[in-house]
C-alpha cells in the first residue's frame, strides 16, 4: 500500500484558509511539529490525512512572526500549539486553550530555541 503525500509551503496569512479547506474536505489533523532551521527561522509543519492521503502544510517563519491558531478549526491543535509555543517560542495566537507556558516543567523558557544547536545539526 502506498501513501500519497503533498507538501505545500504557505505564508502565515494563508494557514487558516487552507486549514478550513482541508476540514471542509473531510481531513483530520494528524500532527503539528516545529524545528529550527540553520538560519534561526522556524519551520512549522501541519499534517492532515484523508483516506491515507496526507497533506503537509509548512510555514518557514522568522521568530517574531505571529501564527494564528488552527484550534478553532481542529480543536485538538491546541495541545500541539502550546507545545511549540513553549518549547520553541513560536508566537501562536488565539488558541482555544492556552496554558500560558505552563504545559511543561522546564529549566529554560524555550529549551528548543537554540540557534547554535540548529546550525550544528544542519552540517
Amino acid at each position: 500500500m502506498s501513501v500519497i503525500q503533498e507538501s505545500i509551503l504557505l505564508q502565515p496569512n494563508e494557514l487558516l484558509n487552507k486549514a478550513y479547506e482541508l476540514k471542509a474536505a473531510g481531513n483530520r489533523l494528524v500532527q503539528i511539529c516545529c524545528t529550527m532551521l540553520h538560519d534561526g527561522r522556524f519551520e512549522v509543519s501541519y499534517s492532515f490525512d484523508k483516506d491515507m492521503e496526507f497533506t503537509n502544510l509548512r510555514l518557514q517563519i522568522e521568530q517574531d512572526v505571529e501564527v494564528m491558531s488552527i484550534s478553532g478549526i481542529f480543536f485538538p491543535a491546541f495541545l500541539y500549539e502550546n507545545e511549540i509555543k513553549e518549547l520553541f517560542g513560536v508566537k501562536v495566537v488565539n488558541m482555544a486553550v492556552d496554558f500560558n507556558n505552563a504545559l511543561y516543567k522546564k529549566a529554560k523558557a524555550t529549551p528548543f530555541n537554540d540557534k547554535e544547536v540548529a546550525a550544528a545539526t544542519e552540517n
